[in-house]
């Protein structure tokens, strides 16, 4: 969130006092106050309840859920409604790396990321032969077969699934640490570690997601979603982009997708390849709060987490009256909550769009536009 400039060449070569800025003061102030939050919630595990903590574990991994599908969708214009097969398969990769060769869960959590990303190569090489809805149902599709697939793997209990080895989280690294420094339970230390590993996940990902954006890579996503036929034109490899933010988003979501289930404790292909859990819901945060900017999935998770704790028990009435919100928000706010306030006051807190500022240099060198 700092400002950067670039200076501008005059057509003599030398240099004028043009620029182009990225950040703001706005901006600055706030990634001060974000790391005074991100510090304050690494204390949450001491001052706050247990099932406080497991709360704001489901904030942080849904928002990283979110930015990651946000930069598919809102920065790439990939829209995929498969992304649980990345939760799902990164999921399955810890409870296998954790059951079945008794690695220890915290490395196996970084593992399943490279494990989803792997996946992701031969699906991309049948997704990205697709355009448009058909990508989207494409994903769809692959995810299923993954589920399909999982389901019939016999050693972490085919379809009814299994649960971790007690042992596996009660000697995971870190575990005995808290429990003999900060005389933390087992349980209570095991919820500390994932929420302070979800804590990082959610810190990686939009500081990921917000150096790509301020690159020239970020530049040329932008202009292959808005126009991939003039960007191609322009000299963009379209094609590279589009598989990078694939393969990096899957990797990402294989990270969160193993860290929630770590927490959990237990799975089942129908829960780890959810689509209304991994992908519905991720879809509805993004929307609500603004796709394609990186406020918005902040604000839109916010805004979920008290929405299901409210209208939780409804019953089925609950997902209708989601559904109802997230269509009256595309027709009255098409660009999210966060999007109709930054287009009202002008606030980015996470600023990527390059503003020209400076003077011409003949007005400079005679002291001013009068001389």
């Amino acid at each position: 969130m700092t400002s950067g400039f670039e200076t501008m060449m005059a057509e003599d070569g030398s240099q004028t006092p043009w620029r182009t800025e990225i950040g703001t003061r706005l901006s600055t102030g706030f990634a001060g106050v974000a790391l005074l939050v991100l510090a304050g919630l690494a204390f949450a595990p001491f001052v706050v309840s247990r099932g406080v903590l497991q709360d704001l574990f489901f904030i942080l991994t849904m928002l990283a859920l979110a930015q990651s599908w946000n930069l598919l969708a809102g920065y790439a214009g990939l829209i995929s409604v498969g992304q649980q097969l990345f939760v799902g398969c990164g999921a399955y990769a810890l409870f296998g790396l954790v059951t079945l060769l008794g690695m220890d869960p915290t490395l196996a959590v970084l593992l399943a990321g490279v494990v989803a990303a792997l996946l992701a190569v031969p699906t991309a090489f049948f997704v990205f032969r697709l355009h448009g809805p058909y990508f989207a149902i494409g994903t769809w599709v692959i995810a299923e077969v993954g589920r399909l697939v999982l389901a019939q793997w016999k050693m972490l209990g085919g379809g009814t699934g299994t649960s971790l080895p007690r042992e596996a989280a009660r000697d995971m690294a870190g575990i005995a640490l808290l429990k003999d420094w900060f005389g933390m339970k087992a349980a209570l230390a095991a919820d500390a570690l994932t929420f302070w590993l979800a804590l990082i996940m959610v810190a990686i990902t939009i500081g990921f997601v917000y150096r790509l954006l301020k690159s020239k890579q970020g530049l040329g996503l932008a202009a292959v979603r808005d126009n991939e036929t003039a960007a191609r034109a322009l000299g963009v490899d379209a094609r590279r982009m589009k598989v990078t933010v694939y393969l990096a988003t899957a990797f990402l979501t294989g990270i969160v997708g193993a860290l929630i289930y770590l927490q959990k404790g237990r799975i089942s292909p129908d829960a780890a390849f959810s689509l209304t859990d991994w992908t519905a819901y991720v879809l509805f945060i993004v929307v609500i709060g603004g796709i394609g900017t990186i406020e918005g999935p902040i604000v839109g998770v916010i805004l979920f987490f008290f929405l299901q704790n409210a209208l939780a028990s409804y019953g089925s009435w609950y997902l209708l009256l989601l559904g109802a919100l997230a269509i009256a928000t595309m027709l009255f706010a098409p660009r999210g909550l966060w999007g109709l306030v930054s287009e009202r006051t002008g606030i980015e807190l996470f600023p990527v769009r390059r503003v020209l500022k400076g003077r011409p240099l003949a007005q400079t060198a005679k002291g001013g536009p009068n001389g």
